[in-house]
């Protein structure tokens, strides 16, 4: 699964705006007082303003093995978040490892390299090195019944956990990690997960697809 294009809220698009052009040096596609685009790697991202807009999670391929690179190029920009004491986290099961950081937002930001999945194109870590959108966090209190929709709906499967309080769905270029808000926090620092509304339109096995979820619901814009 390739994550095309993300629409997210945002109550603080002026702030939002300086962090992803400013801070993190991305290119701004276009922008105005009620949204604005960017582009990071083969993703568009997109910001709306919603004035009750909640707290996402968001994770952001890097290039193979090039974790330490791109703590030490976010570090020079803005404090880590950390897990315990851990400033680079080693999911091994995953054969992956990921560093977090907040947004203007608070959106928990994440950089996940994986082995032998995106050969890096220079040894430097810059903003070109930032791949795409990997992850994208559905906070629910029916994890089940989501992977049901996206299972039945576009054929995306069970990477990992279980149907009671974690369930990644998709598989290792695009992710959606679906928790029951109610009995799981956000990693790395327990922030509370809420049911953060967003559009998303991605591929997956040559066909393309558009999904929304708002107010605890999937759809399609055809329902």
């Amino acid at each position: 699964m390739k994550i095309r294009k993300l629409q997210l809220y945002s109550s603080n698009l002026k702030e939002q705006l300086h962090f992803y052009r400013d801070n993190l040096g991305l290119h701004v596609n276009q922008n105005s007082e009620e949204n604005f685009e960017v582009q990071i790697g083969y993703s568009l991202m997109e910001f709306q303003f919603q004035e009750d807009a909640k707290p996402y999670h968001i994770a952001f391929h890097i290039p193979d093995h090039q974790e330490q690179e791109a703590l030490e190029w976010v570090k020079g920009r803005m404090p880590v978040l950390k897990y315990n004491t851990e400033e680079i986290i080693d999911f091994s099961a995953w054969n992956a490892k990921s560093l977090y950081f907040y947004d203007a937002d608070t959106n928990i930001l994440e950089f996940i390299s994986r082995g032998d999945f995106n050969k890096p194109q220079s040894a430097l870590f810059s903003e070109k090195s930032i791949l795409g959108v990997a992850e994208v966090g559905i906070g629910t209190t029916r994890v089940r019944e989501k992977f049901n929709f996206m299972n039945s709906h576009f054929g995306l499967e069970k990477y990992d956990g279980d149907f009671e309080k974690f369930c990644a769905v998709g598989d290792d270029q695009g992710l959606f990690i679906t928790i029951d808000r109610t009995k799981k926090d956000w990693f790395p620092i327990d922030d509370k997960a809420y049911a953060a509304e967003f559009r998303v339109e991605f591929s997956h096995r040559d066909e393309n697809y558009r999904l929304i979820f708002e107010k605890d619901h999937l759809t399609t814009p055809s329902e």
